[in-house]
């Protein structure tokens, strides 16, 4: 069975143009989570741009202004679901079908309410994962693209649960010293066994990095490896595994 490759990155930093050429360079899909703006104070997508991103790749919404959801009231939570996803069809003046909670900091009830907004599929940043799970409003990922050391994949793994799904994932991001050697790896080991690898990430982690050369030549490996028909967007990995 052929291994499936599905992209995405978050928070729409203008950054994100960059990384879209080089999408665009080696014809894979990708999916794009857009806040609208963002309390951090950092700079996020205009809405040119955004119009610009949604012809070539899927545009997801990633609340209002990039709140981590469980930290705020129901009521405010439902509001940068709802008002995050309206601005969004607003400005492509179509529907937007998918979601990502930010920080990956969320609880049931707002699983909930992304199901209530009328969102058809929501990831999360559970990681190490070679499959999509069991929940379209809890879609897990594969690999970070960015330098996390040892620990922080131990932390996450004893936290995100699903241990038996991520043990696999854990022993390879474990064994490799430097973090490109682990994305290889992972992907490597999609490829062997048809399953999915699902790539995220900040483009300004790739820049404050300096990977960018990084970034492309591993997409130039996606592009050699996976068939046309396997490099989705996120909404199409959705609906593969979930319809």
């Amino acid at each position: 069975m052929a291994m499936t490759f599905s992209c995405s990155l978050d928070d729409g930093n203008p950054l994100d143009m960059r990384a879209a050429n080089i999408l665009k360079k080696y014809a894979l899909n990708a999916t794009f989570f857009i806040p609208i703006k963002n309390r951090e104070g950092r700079k996020v997508l205009g809405q040119s741009d955004i119009r610009e991103l949604s012809h070539a790749f899927e545009i997801g919404s990633h609340t209002f202004d990039h709140c981590f959801l469980k930290d705020l009231s129901i009521e405010d939570a439902q509001y940068q679901v709802l008002e995050g996803k309206k601005k969004l069809e607003d400005i492509l003046g179509r529907e937007v079908r998918g979601f990502c909670y930010p920080g990956g900091k969320y609880r049931k009830e707002h699983t909930a309410l992304v199901k209530a907004a009328h969102f058809h599929y929501a990831r999360t940043t559970t990681n190490l994962r070679f499959d999509t799970g069991d929940d379209p409003f809890e879609m897990p990922t594969t690999f970070q693209f960015y330098a996390h050391d040892r620990n922080v994949y131990l932390r996450n793994f004893i936290k995100a649960g699903h241990w038996m799904n991520r043990h696999n994932g854990l022993f390879l991001a474990l064994k490799y010293d430097n973090w490109i050697d682990r994305l290889y790896a992972l992907f490597e080991h999609s490829v062997q066994h048809g399953k999915v690898f699902h790539l995220w990430g900040h483009t300004k982690d790739i820049d404050e990095l300096n990977a960018w050369k990084e970034f492309d030549q591993f997409l130039q490996h996606v592009a050699s490896t996976v068939t046309a028909s396997n490099r989705l967007t996120n909404e199409q990995l959705a609906k593969r595994s979930f319809v």
